[in-house]
């Protein structure tokens, strides 16, 4: 221990000194969601004038960085994230900020395959334990692949971070860093509230939870209509769930203590709550902390289709922004303007489908109110200009709207716009079958 202790002190720097090590030119790492290193940032930004074209990635920024604020020119820093957030789209429209596109299984391999260079990385974890250990706590997707990767290795340690076991990927040992940052405010982790669900959603959810079974093994997307899901599972008489998510949220919390998590019946991880990164109230956050019921892996294990797929009964329930006539969903980026980040939407849809008696679920409301107060369809003939395909036509199936469930799986193109229109609002269903019929993918025999 004595050792351990005095390898600490030989590497321990302030926050000021950390930012030193950053020569302009370089790629810097941040951390991931509530994980972040805010006093290197403010330290980094302090330094303005004094570097050129410093590129930082991140993954789902949930704080405004000082960099990014310093430097409106963007000819010091440019920032890029992984995951976007609400922060990260109001810069973007001060062009501030970029997306990386990328299927979120994928991502470990872009550091090992030397696709993202890491000159400096600023990890965040807990406090280290008597062996010599630090937890990078909420946020493993990546982490261990941007430790392999970085020239320089730097830890964040803030208190008030939970300790999260594993799984793997989890900790790092003292011995395989090279300097340590002590956070002097320990502030505590960003409280996410959870998204309150429509009653609209709330229809969604109980179409979903119809079709539910015991035993079944669940994924649970951001968002109102599955944080629904997630109650309404809490209430059921539904017995034995397993959990294999990308996200853990607030109700896997609420459906554990009900009772309804067991993890029983999975053929990978038994027993355990499977995640990559958790997001939400400090109700979670206590949770997590030296939780051994749940297991924190990166993601390309979480998110690995071939991995999830292992699991029997995969329920993968996500949300969208629109789908046109084909099958194809956007959830992610809306005529140009990114939103959301693909994630693990694509990776939970496929994996269901090769899960025996998997189903993954697209949900979403029929319709929006635009900024003009009207009521607008988010089924559409076909894809806005500018919006991007999260979920390509050929593996998306289960669709659902407040108006019912489709299966789009083996169906024709006049098939899938029989199914799909029947899922719209129906004021704007004549006009979905005109634009049906113009397109050659609609047949009169169909029954509206």
């Amino acid at each position: 221990m004595a050792n351990i202790m005095d390898e600490y002190k030989q590497k321990l720097l302030t926050a000021e000194q950390a930012a030193q090590l950053v020569k302009s030119g370089d790629w810097v790492q941040y951390g991931e969601f509530v994980q972040q290193p805010l006093e290197i940032d403010a330290a980094l930004a302090a330094r303005k004038d004094e570097l050129k074209d410093v590129k930082i990635r991140l993954v789902t920024m949930t704080f405004l960085p000082q960099v990014c604020k310093v430097d409106p020119a963007r000819e010091s820093f440019c920032m890029n994230d992984w995951h976007f957030s609400g922060v990260s789209r109001k810069l973007q429209e001060a062009d501030l900020c970029n997306y990386i596109p990328q299927t979120y299984h994928e991502g470990p391999s872009f550091y090992r395959r030397g696709y993202d260079p890491v000159d400096i990385c600023f990890q965040p974890v807990t406090p280290m334990n008597e062996k010599g250990y630090f937890n990078v706590s909420t946020s493993n997707s990546i982490s261990a692949a941007v430790l392999e990767a970085a020239r320089i290795k730097v830890l964040y340690v803030n208190q008030s971070a939970p300790w999260c076991c594993g799984g793997s990927g989890e900790v790092v040992h003292i011995s395989d860093v090279d300097h340590i940052v002590e956070s002097q405010t320990n502030h505590p982790l960003l409280n996410i509230p959870e998204v309150v669900p429509s009653e609209t959603d709330k229809k969604i959810a109980e179409i979903i939870l119809g079709t539910m079974r015991d035993g079944d093994c669940v994924q649970l997307g951001i968002g109102g209509m599955p944080n629904a899901v997630g109650a309404m599972i809490a209430q059921s008489d539904l017995r034995d769930l397993g959990v294999h998510t990308e996200m853990l949220v607030d109700s896997f919390v609420d459906m554990y203590n009900a009772g309804k998590l067991s993890g029983k019946k999975k053929q990978i991880d038994k027993g355990k709550m499977v995640y990559t990164f958790a997001m939400g109230t400090q109700k979670l956050y206590d949770f997590l902390d030296y939780n051994p019921v749940c297991a924190s892996y990166p993601v390309d294990y979480t998110n690995d289709p071939f991995i999830i797929a292992q699991n029997d009964n995969m329920v993968c329930i996500n949300n969208a922004i629109e789908v046109d006539l084909y099958g194809q969903v956007a959830s992610e980026a809306s005529q140009g303007r990114q939103i959301s980040g693909t994630g693990g939407q694509l990776d939970f849809i496929f994996a269901s489908y090769r899960s025996r008696g998997g189903r993954g679920y697209i949900a979403l409301t029929s319709t929006v109110k635009g900024k003009d107060g009207e009521l607008k369809s988010r089924i559409l003939p076909g894809i806005s200009p500018g919006t991007i395909v999260t979920v390509p036509r050929s593996i998306n199936y289960y669709l659902v709207t407040e108006y019912g469930i489709f299966n789009l799986m083996g169906k024709s193109t006049w098939e899938r716009a029989e199914g799909i229109i029947d899922l719209a609002h129906p004021q704007f269903r004549d006009d979905l079958v005109k634009a049906a019929e113009k397109q050659k993918i609609w047949r009169r025999s169909n029954k509206i």
